[in-house]
């Protein structure tokens, strides 16, 4: 296409979920509360983290790190989602679209990387149980999420970067609830089918990475499970579940969204949805229901604001 009768685009539309009426009404009552209930229950995780000196340890720092991110993962599509349920024009700004696509793989890609830091630390935990305080000690630990949101960063940058390079000219309708890659890069005035192949790629280094790093830590840590005594391993089997749920929940949509993209409109904004608002709210349902330390934690401070409040 020819420079001169090029539009430059300045704003995409969303389509949304649906254009029903009635069931954009549902549809945002569901999602505000399911918002509403992500963001408390990952915000009590961190609170009793952070207050309980029972879980002052490496574990419980990375998962108030997942609590955080989490909230981040679904603060950055689900607001604008409810908003648009009662919009007429579901518009975004250019600049407001990069910015979503650059947190949206910023942050899940930090979380990849997250996950497999916590599967890491379960190694350390159950095959190196002398040595676990000195190996994941704080400073490690700081350096190792620091490192995940660089690694986030970079991916993120990187995909914003290519973006901005390309040619929008006139095609601007997205067809789901926030700008995802794949999805802009279509709308592109070329021929997109190689470079979208390259993106997804390079998504799917990092997570088939992240993931068979998962898989050694676990197959390891079944090994010493294995080889010790039946209480031990039932121990060690038991705090393990809760990562491999998440782990599973977390990555399963992820790659058929970047990895093998089924191109199904509706299952593809069926997978955003889980990933960027079910498994938010599905991890501190997991951490809290099968965690005995995090449901002691909670009888703790319930105690100790009924005992506050007596007093006052």
């Amino acid at each position: 296409m020819d420079g001169d009768n090029q539009t430059v685009v300045s704003e995409f539309v969303l389509l949304g979920l649906s254009n029903s009426k009635n069931l954009q009404v549902l549809l945002f009552l569901i999602f505000l509360l399911l918002y509403l209930l992500i963001m408390s229950g990952n915000i009590v995780i961190q609170i009793l983290i952070t207050t309980d000196p029972h879980l002052h340890s490496p574990m419980y720092f990375l998962l108030a790190n997942l609590s955080f991110v989490d909230m981040l993962l679904s603060s950055n599509t689900t607001p604008r989602m409810i908003i648009d349920f009662f919009r007429e024009n579901k518009t975004i700004s250019f600049a407001g679209c990069m910015t979503q696509i650059f947190f949206s793989h910023c942050i899940a890609s930090g979380e990849v990387v997250l996950l497999a830091l916590m599967a890491y630390d379960r190694y350390v935990a159950i095959c190196k149980p002398l040595h676990y305080f000195t190996i994941m000690n704080l400073k490690r630990c700081t350096g190792l999420v620091l490192t995940s949101w660089t690694i986030g960063f970079l991916h993120g940058i990187s995909h914003v970067v290519v973006l901005l390079q390309l040619p929008f000219c006139g095609p601007n309708k997205i067809d789901s609830f926030f700008c995802d890659m794949p999805l802009v890069i279509k709308l592109a005035c070329m021929d997109s089918q190689d470079l979208n192949t390259l993106m997804n790629g390079e998504c799917g280094i990092l997570a088939v990475t992240c993931f068979i790093l998962l898989l050694i830590s676990y197959t390891y840590i079944l090994i010493t499970v294995h080889q010790n005594s039946k209480t031990g391993a039932s121990k060690a089997l038991s705090t393990c579940t809760a990562h491999i749920t998440v782990v599973m929940i977390f990555f399963l949509p992820c790659f058929f969204i970047y990895v093998f993209p089924l191109n199904i409109t509706w299952l593809d904004k069926f997978l955003a949805v889980f990933y960027s608002v079910i498994t938010p709210l599905l991890n501190p349902v997991i951490y809290t229901l099968r965690n005995k330390e995090m449901k002691n934690a909670m009888k703790r401070f319930i105690g100790k604001f009924l005992r506050a409040k007596g007093n006052s």
